[in-house]
């Protein structure tokens, strides 16, 4: 049985969808959670749904002098900060001669440098310490081509690729950093692509030829929970031998392509 985490994690884009789950289920487990997200007013709902010791605090993830802030913030108010989950993400659809600047630009500053940034204030507090663990939530898409999603796809695998050269770097230091990359998930992002659609979700689950999508083997959506529960082990003792790791949570979607 896993210990109680007993420790400070930080969740990134915790106001909803798999943050929030992430950010439940680390409470659970335990730990002193901080939901950070753009959006204060969300932060603060979710934090006070968790109650306990969980704290929240408004956080825009492309704000690399406010993410300094924050972190420190938290390392002097709340605590030594032992879990961090990078879960801010955006997604804007489209194909990709027809991405304009600013979307690709966007999608970068949140799904990837975001990432880059908290991480790198994140591990500098966490290296004298000598202990940490990181968890980047990417996307099977970072692996797997996907029409309409190629800004998306690009960032979620920079994302991924930074998180685990970081956890080699990190690893003679105790840390471990992983990725754990979600396929089609219940949230308010997915149901905002499948909005004006009834046959998505079927479609989703059954495949589609017109977007070469394969379907989802074991036939149903994830939900934010099914995301958050791979990120809880993956931040627990009982998986204290795994860094570097990619971790497909989609139902085998991507037939592990």
């Amino acid at each position: 049985m896993s210990q109680p985490l007993n420790t400070v994690a930080l969740v990134t884009g915790a106001g909803q969808g798999i943050g929030a789950a992430v950010a439940r289920g680390l409470a659970v487990d335990g730990a002193r959670v901080v939901v950070t997200d753009r959006s204060a007013a969300d932060a603060e709902s979710v934090a006070a749904a968790i109650g306990g010791p969980a704290v929240a605090r408004a956080l825009d993830v492309t704000d690399r002098d406010a993410v300094l802030e924050v972190v420190a913030g938290i390392e002097a108010d709340v605590g030594p900060i032992g879990i961090l989950v990078n879960a801010a993400g955006v997604l804007v659809p489209g194909p990709a001669v027809e991405t304009d600047d600013e979307t690709w630009d966007r999608t970068f500053a949140v799904n990837a440098t975001g990432v880059f940034s908290v991480s790198r204030a994140v591990a500098r507090c966490m290296t004298p310490r000598g202990a940490g663990s990181i968890v980047t939530i990417a996307s099977n898409s970072a692996g797997v081509p996907r029409t309409g999603m190629a800004a998306y796809g690009a960032s979620k695998a920079a994302s991924a690729s930074f998180t685990r050269s970081l956890g080699l770097e990190l690893a003679p230091h105790g840390i471990r950093c992983n990725v754990v990359a979600p396929g089609s998930t219940d949230t308010a992002m997915l149901r905002d692509l499948f909005a004006g659609d009834p046959d998505a979700e079927r479609r989703t689950i059954a495949g589609d030829l017109q977007s070469f999508k394969p379907g989802i083997p074991l036939g149903r959506i994830a939900t934010a929970d099914d995301i958050a529960d791979a990120v809880r082990f993956l931040v627990s003792d009982r998986a204290r031998h795994i860094t570097m790791h990619d971790l497909y949570v989609d139902g085998g979607a991507t037939l592990r392509g």
